[in-house]
């Protein structure tokens, strides 16, 4: 007979996009992954009452709170997801760490270093498990990638480039604020694609070649005034639309890194790159499941590009799924990362990237606003 699991008990906060994404997550890693916890969607917090009973209803949350400071009081719950806009993330991470509950946030971990360095202190004070959902980083080629780089067999790293590519905000007609287009806000979000699109590209990118120690950046906001969705009038727009970054690595590599809303034709095309001396890795989401490798010790008509399907039980996660050859998909990387984030919880090993990790890549997205205002390098610390 299997061994009963201790309940874990879900208090989310959102029904948005993430929302959806994270509870997924919470109700699959279960029926895959052999875990002493078991998640249990015990409440979902949210201001507008019948959205959020919709929501419940849909994926199996036992109740539904109108306020989230009545859900992080609840004795029933012991982790607390954050799934708002990110002028939000401060102060409820802050308050659920003051509870008690473990705390997982939406990337990126504030608007700023400085909520960010706030919300560390609360939950290392109270030495509550967290962690924010750079998912990315549990896709099975990414991870894959990290494990090659680490074990030496790329030889010194020269280069590190990615982009993200988008192209939704393109029309005049969009407007900045509201539930849909909050991103567009600088007050609710900190700032566009840096703290949107970059921030994936950094997490990662210092997750596998190490830290960064200084950048220059252009920026750019191409629509300098938008209606505002909730009022009607016309204001000035404050986030970003474009970044490019030049910056140095801790291990002297150099780094290129480029994001915008304004690449028509463009969904969201993420890729990455990094060419080391004695081989190089290239991935991209629209095919992710798929690694491009070249390796430099191969000689003669053989020397070349090769790919490699992610697939097989070997490779990080897959042999939880399906047979060698079945490929997985975006939402997989959420089961994933709650499925290291429960294992944490057993192991005494928080799972990565805690808020502090995490802290570091919007330590990093500060310097490049920094950089872009005021067109100078920036060193990152």
């Amino acid at each position: 007979m299997a061994k009963a699991k201790k309940p874990l008990n879900i208090g989310m906060i959102g029904y948005g996009f993430m929302g959806r994404a994270h509870s997924n997550a919470w109700r699959k890693v279960g029926n895959f992954f052999d875990l002493e916890y078991q998640p249990v969607l015990k409440a979902v917090a949210a201001r507008n009452q019948g959205k959020a009973a919709d929501f419940a209803a849909r994926w199996g949350y036992e109740s539904i709170e109108s306020d989230w400071r009545d859900l992080v009081a609840r004795d029933d719950i012991d982790a607390i997801d954050i799934c708002v806009p990110n002028d939000l993330h401060m102060e409820i991470a802050i308050a659920a760490a003051k509870a008690g509950k473990m705390v997982l946030c939406e990337k990126p971990i504030a608007r700023t270093t400085k909520e960010g360095e706030k919300m560390v202190a609360a939950v290392e004070k109270a030495g509550v498990p967290n962690l924010v959902w750079y998912n990315y980083r549990w896709i099975p080629a990414v991870a894959l990638i990290k494990q090659i780089v680490a074990s030496g067999r790329l030889g010194k790293i020269f280069h590190y480039r990615a982009n993200f590519l988008q192209d939704w905000t393109i029309s005049p007609d969009v407007p900045r604020g509201g539930a849909g287009t909050w991103r567009l806000d600088v007050e609710a979000a900190g700032s566009g694609v840096t703290g949107d699109l970059l921030a994936h590209c950094i997490d990662t990118a210092m997750w596998i070649n190490g830290g960064i120690s200084d950048l220059s950046a252009m920026t750019e906001t191409f629509v300098k005034k938008r209606k505002n969705a909730e009022t009607g009038k016309m204001q000035d727009v404050g986030i970003d639309d474009a970044a490019a970054v030049m910056c140095h690595f801790e291990n002297g590599s150099l780094g290129l890194f480029e994001s915008t809303r304004y690449a028509r034709g463009h969904k969201a095309l993420y890729t990455l790159e990094i060419n080391g001396e004695k081989g190089s890795f290239m991935w991209n989401l629209h095919d992710l499941n798929r690694v491009s490798w070249f390796d430099h010790s191969i000689e003669g008509q053989l020397r070349g590009w090769s790919s490699i399907l992610v697939t097989d039980g070997e490779h990080p996660y897959l042999g939880k799924w399906w047979v060698p050859g079945l490929t997985i998909g975006y939402e997989h990387s959420f089961v994933h990362a709650v499925a290291d984030f429960i294992e944490g919880l057993t192991s005494g090993t928080p799972a990565a990237p805690t808020f502090r990790d995490a802290l570091e890549t919007t330590r990093v997205c500060d310097a490049i606003i920094k950089s872009g205002r005021t067109r100078k390098w920036v060193d990152v610390r």
